[in-house]
């Protein structure tokens, strides 16, 4: 029998899955890292923390399984888009990276779109905004010219884990076209876009079909993680196109759900969709792409909540050996649809579509005395699934054929916060057996190595349907009168958004 290995590195934690080539999940393994916020909407990483978070899952896959390394054929790694790790001439990084979440270049973003917009547009398919690598190694030049002039490398953090292992300077398709640094039609770097922020072509890795077989392991990458050398290493993709293949949503008219860290909305199509309110990405499926809409903090959201205002929670779920989510969605369960008319947006750190907009920021509005936590526990599912719906309303205006959605990421394991999504969007929801990114680079690896003759065999093995989640029409009816008061709170309290940024 052989094996495969997937590993995601999120925004919060990595996870390591360990697949049979059977499609069997044989063992899995996640380990928690920091988040850093040194100032005000300012979001890092430290690199490293994503190295010891994959020899520890590794080890403990291997460990957990009991099977021999050698008889794990092949490997791939996934992240997050966006967040570059700069390196010097001994490939050293040089500081944390800037995640994708952060909001320091919003001066740079604005500056591109008003003097680059159609260029970057047509070159990248997407519009100027602080989540691309280009504002961000701006404001890099600008405010730390020190570091700025230190730059040898820049990598994305799955191909800066990868680097340790193989050595390989490379990258895919996809997580290139999330840089905007990449001329998307010709698929290689733009001199044109790089020139904005000082960056030479020589600093960017090799762009590679995401099945691209890279390696071999190193003696000390061996040694450090337990695997073999026969190993081989697999380019990799990102987290939300690996979610979304592991979903089995390979086929046109399919769609993706996204309750994760962050919150997307993909349908499946063979073409770019010309709307800039879409950030457009190629599928790992040749000939296809998943253009999205996006919420910033979704499942981030009630992550933020339960750490901070639910530490009650947390210390009675360790007493009974439970999930503080579970108790926090128990009490939620008790509140009515529209939560009695508390409403939470979740822009915790501004908001993608439809606003665009850095300067947003969270709040809850109409808190009265007969509020309870747990009307708060549930306007803040509610108000992430308001946010995801104002995403879907922006994919229903492109009259797309959609045949079947499927709710994917972290936050779907909740029963609770599945049916208000399905409730709220008002259509049939398909909840998959393991649905996370590191299921996907497994089964990416096995369709590069051989394990699998194709992607399709691929997920007809690995992927299982769990559940159906069927929408309320009453529940609909309600959270379709609460929609309009969600987007006059927006548009109220922007005005007042913009004023605290000065």
């Amino acid at each position: 029998m052989r094996y495969l290995l997937g590993v995601d590195f999120g925004g919060g934690a990595s996870k390591a899955t360990l697949l049979a080539e059977d499609g069997r999940v044989i063992a899995t393994s996640t380990k928690e890292y920091p988040t850093y916020y040194p100032q005000s909407g300012w979001t890092e990483q430290d690199p490293e923390d994503s190295y010891r978070a994959l020899v520890f899952n590794v080890r403990a896959v291997i460990e957990k399984s009991g099977i021999d390394p050698a008889d794990i054929a092949a490997m791939c790694l996934d992240a997050a888009t966006h967040t570059a790790v700069l390196l010097d001439e001994a490939d050293r990084v040089i500081r944390p990276a800037i995640y994708w979440t952060d909001k320091r270049s919003t001066r740079q973003s604005a500056w591109l779109k008003e003097h680059y917009y159609e260029r970057i547009y047509t070159l990248c398919c997407n519009m100027p905004d602080v989540m691309w690598t280009l504002p961000q190694i701006m404001w890099v030049r600008e405010n730390e010219p020190e570091n700025f002039k230190r730059i040898d490398k820049i990598l994305f953090m799955k191909d800066y884990v990868r680097y340790r292992l193989t050595g390989d300077f490379v990258t895919d398709y996809i997580d290139a076209m999330g840089s905007m640094f990449m001329d998307v039609p010709r698929n290689c770097w733009s001199e044109e876009l790089c020139g904005l922020a000082g960056v030479s072509l020589s600093m960017l890795p090799r762009i590679v079909d995401p099945t691209e077989i890279l390696g071999p392991l190193t003696t000390k990458a061996c040694a450090e993680t337990g695997l073999s050398p026969k190993t081989k290493v697999i380019a990799g993709a990102t987290d939300t196109v690996l979610e979304v293949y592991a979903n089995g949503a390979i086929e046109p008219g399919q769609m993706t759900v996204k309750l994760a860290t962050a919150g997307r909305i993909c349908p499946i199509v063979p073409h770019m969709l010309d709307n800039p309110l879409l950030c457009n990405y190629k599928h790992v499926v040749p000939g296809l792409w998943y253009p999205g809409t996006g919420t910033k903090s979704c499942a981030a959201s009630y992550r933020w909540y339960r750490d901070t205002l639910c530490k009650a929670e947390k210390l009675e779920a360790e007493k009974q050996g439970v999930d503080p989510y579970f108790l926090m969605d128990q009490a939620a369960a008790g509140i009515p649809p529209g939560s009695d008319n508390l409403f939470f947006q979740p822009y915790l750190q501004g908001e993608l579509t439809p606003y665009f907009d850095p300067a947003l920021r969270g709040c809850f509005v109409g808190v009265l005395s007969s509020h309870t936590k747990a009307h708060f526990n549930r306007a803040l599912l509610e108000g992430v699934a308001f946010s995801l719906k104002d995403c879907y309303q922006v994919v229903q205006a492109m009259n797309l054929q959609i045949n079947q959605a499927r709710i994917i990421g972290g936050g779907a394991k909740s029963p609770l916060w599945r049916q208000i999504l399905c409730d709220m969007l008002g259509i049939e929801l398909v909840k998959t057996e393991n649905n996370d990114s590191s299921l996907g680079a497994a089964m990416l690896a096995g369709v590069a190595a051989g394990a699998f003759s194709s992607f399709a065999e691929s997920v007809e093995r690995c992927v299982r349907i769990e559940q159906v989640v069927k929408p309320d029409p009453e529940n609909f009816k309600i959270y379709e009168k609460q929609f309009t008061l969600y987007k006059q709170i927006h548009d109220a309290l922007a005005p007042v958004y913009h004023a605290m940024e000065g």
